[in-house]
Formats: C-alpha cells, structure tokens, sequence
C-alpha cells in the first residue's frame, strides 16, 4: 500500500507517522534497488505515490511541531 492521503493522515499519531514514514522508506528503497538493477517496476505509478506520501508525512510532522 503506497498511497496515503490527507483523510487518513489526519487521524493517525505522531508514533503511527513516524512507524507509516519508516514502512514508505524501506517500501521506496526497495523499488530504487529493483530500478537499479535494470529491472523495470512491477507498478510504475508506485514510484510517485510513495514519494508524494513521504513527502505528505514529512510536512504533517513538520507542522506539528
């Protein structure tokens, strides 16, 4: 599961973001070793949405400080 909205982010803890952020982290390190290693990705939207997920967790962590 790659995609995570606003909706769902907004009723998750700070330990519950922090615990989805890790999960995103290793989910896009993954699919950069399968893309480097000449293979091509088995989902090519995935690539984008897990990026722009991290990205939305990072700035509802930010804003919450």
């Amino acid at each position: 599961m790659t995609y995570v909205g606003n909706r769902e982010l907004s009723g998750m803890s700070r330990d519950a973001l922090n615990s989805r952020l890790e999960e995103l982290l290793e989910e896009m390190l993954q699919m950069r070793a399968e893309q480097s290693m000449g293979g091509s990705p088995s989902n090519a939207g995935a690539f984008k949405a897990t990026r722009r997920s991290i990205a939305r967790i990072r700035t509802k962590l930010h804003t919450e400080e």
